[in-house]
């Protein structure tokens, strides 16, 4: 599936799956521009991309900030001239219910990044995928489909990222865009550390009916094979990818 001549925008690609995804468009020859925060992950990811071959764009910024949207486009324009292929990845979790005191503020924070910056900034990117027929992926989670008090703001955001994605989905259609959504269940990254959780991979791993959480780079190879011409055919789908966690609930 080789992705010369096709330039990719992967966000919160400074480690985790995002930095998994941006290596493995690398590796298959694609221009990459990696949106992340952290400067020293992302020189690592850089590195990695370099090992193929590829030097990324970097974009320091912070999704969450509606000016970022613009600047994050606008950058990967001025560098590669188009655009096929967004990843919205960048996303946080954070704990707490309606009993939670911090709600409002976890709410507030996890939405804008979950979801506000998806919905902004794949709008500032559509006039440039409908110009290459390109695609968007944005990584939900099985969290999306299911009821969790203890991570509430979470779930509600990966549920309308969903909604989100099949409506944008239907619209674009017509224009030759594809949207499509990638479902991870628990993937072995340091999000839970992030938000100072604990880190409870072990313990999903065994209730999983295949006995094991996903890792970044299986992930990765989901979001390629919807990015590539093998999916020409699939936009509104949803992947999940969980180990067999949501046949335990009837999802």
């Amino acid at each position: 599936m080789s992705f010369e001549n096709k330039v990719v925008l992967v966000t919160g690609g400074s480690a985790g799956i995002g930095a998994a995804t941006a290596v493995l468009f690398a590796k298959e020859g694609a221009s990459v521009a990696i949106v992340g925060r952290n400067e020293a992950r992302l020189k690592t990811v850089t590195e990695q991309c370099q090992a193929h071959g590829v030097t990324p764009l970097i974009i320091k910024a912070d999704v969450s900030q509606d000016k970022a949207a613009s600047e994050i486009i606008n950058k990967t324009i001025e560098k590669f001239g188009k655009l096929d292929v967004l990843i919205n990845n960048a996303g946080i979790v954070a704990q707490g219910g309606l009993l939670d005191a911090d709600l409002m503020k976890n709410y507030d924070n996890v939405m804008n990044i979950n979801l506000r910056a998806v919905v902004n900034l794949t709008n500032e990117a559509v006039p440039y995928l409908v110009k290459s027929k390109g695609n968007v992926i944005n990584i939900s989670s099985t969290a999306g489909s299911q009821a969790d008090p203890w991570l509430m703001a979470y779930c509600i955001s990966k549920a309308g990222l969903e909604s989100f994605s099949k409506t944008a989905a239907l619209e674009l259609a017509a224009s030759g865009v594809r949207v499509n959504i990638v479902s991870p269940g628990p993937v072995e990254t340091d999000i839970l550390e992030t938000a100072g959780m604990p880190v409870m991979w072990e313990i999903w791993g065994k209730h999983a009916p295949l006995g094991k959480v996903a890792y970044p780079d299986e992930v990765a190879d989901v979001i390629l094979f919807l990015a590539s011409d093998k999916a020409k055919s699939i936009t509104g789908a949803n992947f999940t990818i969980d180990n067999g966690e949501l046949l335990k609930t009837g999802h």
